[in-house]
């Protein structure tokens, strides 16, 4: 049974800063790729930073240069450290990871539960 744990989320002023981490936990095999995405309020959910298995990068244009994707597999953890904060930053942030669970011959996206980001003064 697969599980992904969100944490890091909060209330920040522009221009600050937050570290979001989630971590897989169950009977894993391996992990493709982990990424974060977010969802405003009426908003469709959008990506905002993906890593692979091998450590290549890719971010959307209105986070690039202000946060940095990692991950540690010993941890099967994916973290997302965001500067600089600003207010249309403000969303629910997700994890997810395509991953190969104990026992099935096939890769399976799992996602995480959210957590609340909110950037204002």
């Amino acid at each position: 049974q697969v599980q992904l744990v969100e944490s890091g989320g909060g209330l920040v002023q522009p221009g600050g800063s937050l570290r979001l981490s989630c971590a897989a936990s169950g009977i894993i095999v391996s992990i493709n790729t982990m990424g974060w995405y977010r969802q405003a309020p009426g908003q469709q959910r959008e990506l905002v930073a993906i890593i692979s298995s091998g450590g290549r990068v890719d971010y959307a244009d209105s986070v690039k240069g202000r946060v940095t994707i990692s991950r540690d597999n010993a941890k099967n953890t994916v973290y997302l450290q965001m500067n600089n904060l600003k207010p249309e930053d403000t969303a629910v942030y997700y994890c997810k990871a395509n991953l190969r669970q104990g026992g099935r011959t096939w890769d399976t996206d799992y996602w995480g539960q959210g957590t609340q980001v909110t950037v204002s003064s």
